[in-house]
């Protein structure tokens, strides 16, 4: 699944194609598409004008000129394209949106359909940002100007819980997903089941500059794709995979200390860590 730094490569990718535009027409070619929308797309969104292009952890939400927004979880699989008119239609569109200046037009393409669009109504949240309604109760994420670090440290080290689960849990810090919390670990060398009790504050705040780092990292080289289900705006793939020390490298020498990394099964899915610098 996408986390941050994919997402927020998207966003950048359709802040630059779709801000101040106003929509003609919209396609649903698949109902799970919009399985969460409440009454037709079309109806919500033919003559809203694109505001900007927001994003909170892995959730993008396209602010319209009524105070509504467009959401959109990729899931497993989703993307968002920019394509001319005439470009073939994906083997796997589900929903295309067309713009009044009659240039690119918006596609969600979605192999797996666990993803999807829907309008939400804007909130404030506790921050006086605004939001959509259906992720109001997701925390900000490490690149937000607003995060608190210090308040998500005093969270942090009261949860009863493993340091894995934490960083995966989007209502602690949001984001962040298996890849991105393998790398973080290893470059803070904390194993992903230490107790979240028993980390000092100092080192809690060293494993969040490492969070930041990853993904800034990340970001440089356009995320993490690992097959063609990825990929940008313009249809590109990242290639942070080829930066990666820990996640999916089982049996790669640590790049640290030569040790061969270990893989784990870790809720349903696996953890891959140093055994020598991961203890």
């Amino acid at each position: 699944m996408p986390e941050l730094p994919e997402v927020e490569v998207v966003r950048r990718g359709l802040a630059e194609h779709v801000s101040a535009r106003a929509i003609r027409s919209v396609d649903v070619l698949h109902s799970r598409a919009v399985r969460r929308q409440h009454g037709p797309l079309d109806a919500a969104l033919v003559e809203r004008t694109v505001r900007c292009v927001s994003r909170r952890g892995k959730y993008l939400w396209m602010p319209l000129d009524d105070g509504t927004a467009l959401v959109a979880h990729l899931g497993m699989s989703g993307q968002l394209l920019m394509q001319p008119s005439n470009a073939p239609d994906e083997k796997h569109l589900r929903v295309r949106i067309r713009f009044d200046d009659d240039g690119r037009e918006l596609r969600f393409v979605d192999q797996r359909t666990f993803g999807g669009l829907m309008t939400a109504d804007l909130v404030k949240d506790n921050l006086n940002g605004h939001v959509p309604t259906e992720i109001v109760h997701i925390a900000r994420d490490p690149l937000d100007p607003s995060f608190d670090d210090e308040d998500f440290i005093t969270r942090l080290r009261v949860k009863d819980t493993e340091i894995k689960r934490a960083l995966l849990d989007q209502a602690l810090i949001s984001g962040i997903g298996n890849i991105y919390a393998d790398e973080s670990l290893w470059r803070s060398r904390l194993h992903g089941r230490r107790a979240t009790s028993g980390i000092s504050r100092a080192k809690a705040r060293e494993l969040l500059a490492h969070v930041r780092e990853v993904m800034a990292d990340a970001l440089a080289q356009g995320g993490t794709s690992f097959d063609a289900l990825y990929v940008n705006v313009n249809g590109e793939s990242g290639y942070f995979d080829r930066s990666l020390d820990a996640y999916g490298q089982e049996g790669e020498p640590c790049h640290r200390c030569g040790t061969a990394i270990r893989r784990e099964h870790f809720m349903n899915r696996s953890s891959f860590f140093c055994p020598r610098c991961q203890r």
